[in-house]
């Protein structure tokens, strides 16, 4: 977007974000400032490099990259305070003195290897890395924009690898629209390298071809894909990546992860990257840290420049070759792996400088404050305007537990610019109410309160878990729920009343979720079916074990067991959300809360929910209010027996309502631990 198109919102008396919320007039002249400081900035940019877009091509400058009119490669890395630069490989036998670089004006050095003389020696899978002299000592690192880094199985060393296979991928996707297969976010949180049931690492062909199609015949819409930025610890998650240009090569080429990304568009599935720029890994021999001897390249200087609770590198964002290298990150997995958005990482971390450690957001004094980081909100507002103009439809979600104002508003209203948030105190909420509250003392109020405490305006992504409850250390919704009944229980014929009651209400608990916690929906992987086990990556502590790193399918395909009564009921939750385009209604208006029989009654949409949370009261002719008089059928019951339930509700029945006390209401036999849905047919 070029500036000019920001100055209107700046000449308005008040910015659309601060009508929209009154509360803001006193920040007003923060959030302008934030935003004349952007234009500022872009028109920096724009002075400098042309526009934006152009900005965010350094992938295509630095690192290894092939000139076909000169034919050879040139290598240019920026290294500001490094005394001498040399590239390493196998095609000048690992010499640290053979192929010095020369250092230009602006801190880059670079040096052309033509083909006449290393055509035959720098070809597809040579292996290299760049040695770097500074006023410390020297050391051999790998390349800041590396597109591919490979892990010595002897020795555990990552190297750089040439990457020019002599058939190119052929991309056939070229009918995905987003526009036509996105209309509400359903969200499919995935881990490639943890996809199978065997105990080793997946691949993404395995991946595509026997994940995919279980992910679109489960009813979901997009895939956001976990660890797919090169890191060297496979235990981190991906969270500590060092390689941000390189496609992690324990789950194979980058071809295959395209091959990924391409079958998942040919079956309608938008795919997402799970990107970290919030922070890098410290590790010197893979990653970015003291690159060029200074301390303070990348990354902030002194304690400033570390994580505190992730012992890890933290980048500054006011630095422009910094913000050049993290947007041109972004064009790079936009363009080349066709991705259609991103999930970022951390992105409370980034908007604080105490990075949300121990805080609580009580006050909006807190958004803008000393403590909020001015240069990371700036790099924000600048990646979410490239991804929105190099992709048409692409979403950009934050995790952020601060519900800092404007986050998920446009950049010309006042806003930093992402699609949607994670709406991180849903699951956090459930977790705490299954562990710490009986079920009969539930507080529907409260509840209520939690599933729909949102900014007006502000997208949200609900879910019950994610991959942060399904971790070692926590428990997943079934692991609180059933206990060892998970492991004993779980046979379809099993009569046992805590597997019951567990069933019920994990059924429950996700389709409150999804109908009232937001205007996008997300699942982690497996959970939809109740998988039984935490996840836990192979370390020293589990004796380098893959037991907890995998994913039982198998479970969830028995159809003597109730965790494919589980999975079949999250079909059909997710098949009536995308059939009545739940998630694009205005969030849900409450009708009844009845504290004595623990029934809660709202409408979303043209959807009437009925959930009756009491652990043994079953309740004939339940009256409630309607807002709409006329006849009612039911598209989904909890307690229907391909879900585990005890079919004790007549769904082949349609209820018309009556008037009583000058209201409409309709009547229903409410059974206990049951949710329905109900939608007026006349």
């Amino acid at each position: 977007m070029p500036p000019e198109k920001l100055i209107p919102a700046l000449k308005t008396p008040h910015l659309p974000l601060v009508q929209q919320d009154p509360w803001l007039t006193p920040y007003e002249p923060v959030l302008r400032r934030r935003l004349m400081r952007l234009e500022e900035r872009l028109a920096e940019i724009e002075a400098q490099h042309g526009s934006l877009l152009k900005f965010a091509t350094a992938h295509q400058y630095l690192g290894l990259n092939y000139d076909a009119r000169r034919r050879g490669f040139w290598y240019r890395e920026w290294a500001p305070a490094a005394e001498g630069l040399y590239l390493v490989g196998d095609f000048n036998g690992w010499d640290r003195h053979a192929t010095p670089l020369q250092r230009r004006h602006d801190g880059v050095w670079e040096v052309f290897l033509s083909d006449r003389e290393y055509g035959q020696r720098l070809t597809h899978g040579s292996r290299y890395k760049v040695h770097v002299r500074t006023q410390h000592g020297a050391k051999d690192r790998l390349p800041a924009t590396l597109r591919r880094a490979i892990q010595d199985e002897q020795t555990h060393d990552f190297a750089g690898q040439v990457w020019r296979p002599e058939t190119p991928f052929v991309w056939t996707d070229q009918k995905f629209r987003m526009h036509n297969y996105v209309k509400e976010p359903l969200i499919y949180e995935a881990h490639v390298g943890m996809a199978t049931e065997e105990g080793r690492v997946g691949s993404y062909r395995e991946f595509a071809d026997q994940i995919l199609p279980r992910i679109q015949a489960g009813g979901y819409n997009c895939v956001q894909l976990m660890a797919v930025m090169e890191h060297p610890y496979y235990g981190s998650f991906g969270y500590h990546v060092a390689n941000f240009f390189a496609v992690s090569s324990r789950f194979g080429t980058p071809e295959d992860l395209k091959y990924l990304v391409n079958e998942a568009h040919l079956r309608g599935l938008a795919v997402l990257l799970d990107v970290v720029h919030s922070h890098a890994v410290k590790n010197e021999a893979e990653g970015l840290a003291d690159f060029d001897g200074s301390g303070h390249q990348y990354f902030h200087a002194g304690p400033r420049g570390n994580h505190p609770g992730w012992d890890s590198k933290l980048f500054d964002y006011g630095k422009p070759e910094v913000q050049r290298f993290l947007l041109s990150n972004l064009r790079y997995w936009l363009e080349e792996f066709h991705f259609d958005g991103f999930r970022f990482d951390g992105v409370t971390s980034m908007l604080y400088h105490h990075h949300g450690e121990g805080v609580a957001f009580s006050s909006y004094d807190q958004y803008f404050g000393p403590e909020a980081d001015d240069a990371a909100i700036l790099y924000l507002q600048l990646a979410t305007m490239l991804v929105h103009e190099l992709k048409k439809g692409a979403l950009v979600i934050a995790e952020d537990m601060s519900g800092l104002p404007g986050l998920c508003r446009p950049i010309r209203e006042g806003g930093i610019g992402f699609d949607y948030r994670l709406g991180m105190g849903i699951p956090d909420y459930w977790i705490k109410l299954l562990k710490h509250t009986r079920d009969e003392n539930w507080n529907l109020h409260e509840l209520w309160h939690t599933l729909t405490n949102r900014r007006v305006g502000e997208n949200t992504v609900a879910y019950a878990e994610s991959h942060d409850q399904a971790l070692v250390g926590d428990k997943t919704l079934a692991h609180w729920l059933l206990d060892k009944a998970i492991y004993e229980h779980m046979h379809r014929n099993d009569p046992d009343a805590i597997t019951d009651r567990g069933i019920a209400l994990h059924k429950m608990i996700r389709l409150l979720t999804l109908s009232l916690g937001g205007e996008a929906y997300l699942n982690f992987i497996g959970n939809e079916f109740g998988h039984p086990e935490w996840v836990d990556f192979p370390r020293e502590g589990n004796g380098w074990s893959y037991h907890f790193a995998r994913r039982q399918w198998s479970l969830a395909d028995n159809p003597d067991l109730k965790f494919q009564q589980l999975a079949a009921f999250d079909h059909a939750q997710l098949h009536l959300a995308r059939k009545q385009h739940l998630l694009a209604h205005p969030a849900a208006h409450q009708l009844n809360i009845d504290a004595d029989n623990q029934v809660l009654v709202f409408e979303r949409g043209p959807l009437l929910f009925v959930f009756n949370f009491h652990v043994s009261h079953s309740i004939p002719n339940y009256h409630f209010f309607v807002p709409h008089s006329g006849r009612y059928r039911i598209l989904l019951s909890t307690d229907a027996p391909e879900f585990g339930g005890h079919n004790r509700v007549d769904t082949s029945l349609t209820y018309e309502t009556f008037v009583e006390e000058g209201i409409d209401k309709l009547s229903l036999y409410v059974t206990s631990r049951t949710a329905l849905v109900l939608m007026r047919i006349g």
